[in-house]
């Protein structure tokens, strides 16, 4: 698939799973949490009834670690029917806390490909979550240096695509979007007429997972890492 990028004028990252390492994290939170609840249900169970309160919660607490935890202690409620002690409460707490002190690990040639593409194109941080712990994770990695505009977005869908766009004075056809998610970082950038390259992380939580047929006819490179930029740009 041969797709012009000759006149892009601004390339777009994520963040997470795209630049460092985030869902790791967020994956051995979960285990971690199962185990504290296994006195009350299946490590199954609480992994599908977590993922419930997390999606039941997105509207009120969004993205990140701190709406994570939220969700972590409400399912630890309902699961133990209440009975969940002060101490597991505070385990709780605990795994959160120890998320938002996990040192930031680049992947492979991020800082190579930033450092090239930022001597000919306008570059920008445009990720989700919360706000303070991105702000923390964008000093601790050092690429803060990079990048033109930085960008903690509530959401990712196409709407929030357009305003920043129209914000930043950026035509839709001269902006390149690269991330990990094809629900949050390639499909809505294509369906505003913007370019997209995808680059799969080797873990991806649920929630952004995307079916066959909202992948149809859809115009976008998938590359094997970020790398591969440089040979297309």
């Amino acid at each position: 698939m041969n797709i012009d990028y000759s006149h892009i004028k601004v390339i777009g990252f994520d963040a997470d799973d795209t630049l460092w390492v985030n869902e790791t994290y967020f994956r051995e939170a979960e285990n971690q949490f199962a185990k504290l609840l296994a006195p009350y249900e299946t490590q199954n169970k609480i992994h599908q009834e977590l993922y419930k309160m997390e999606m039941k919660n997105l509207a009120t607490y969004g993205y990140g670690v701190k709406a994570f935890v939220l969700s972590m202690v409400e399912s630890a409620l309902d699961l133990s029917n209440h009975q969940i002690s002060n101490k597991t409460i505070t385990a709780i707490l605990d795994i959160g806390k120890a998320m938002l002190k996990e040192p930031v690990e680049l992947l492979d040639n991020v800082e190579l490909v930033l450092q090239k593409l930022s001597k000919t194109h306008r570059l920008i941080l445009a990720t989700k979550g919360d706000l303070l712990d991105q702000e923390q994770k964008l000093k601790k990695s050092g690429l803060a240096k990079y990048f033109h505009h930085i960008e903690v977005l509530s959401d990712k869908k196409e709407i929030n695509y357009k305003q920043l766009l129209k914000r930043l004075d950026i035509k839709p056809s001269q902006f390149l979007m690269v991330g990990n998610s094809l629900k949050s970082d390639v499909l809505p950038l294509v369906n505003v007429g913007a370019q997209a390259i995808h680059v799969p992380f080797h873990t991806t939580w649920a929630h952004e997972e995307v079916t066959e047929q909202e992948k149809e006819g859809k115009l976008y490179k998938t590359i094997p890492s970020i790398k591969e930029i440089l040979k297309l740009i």
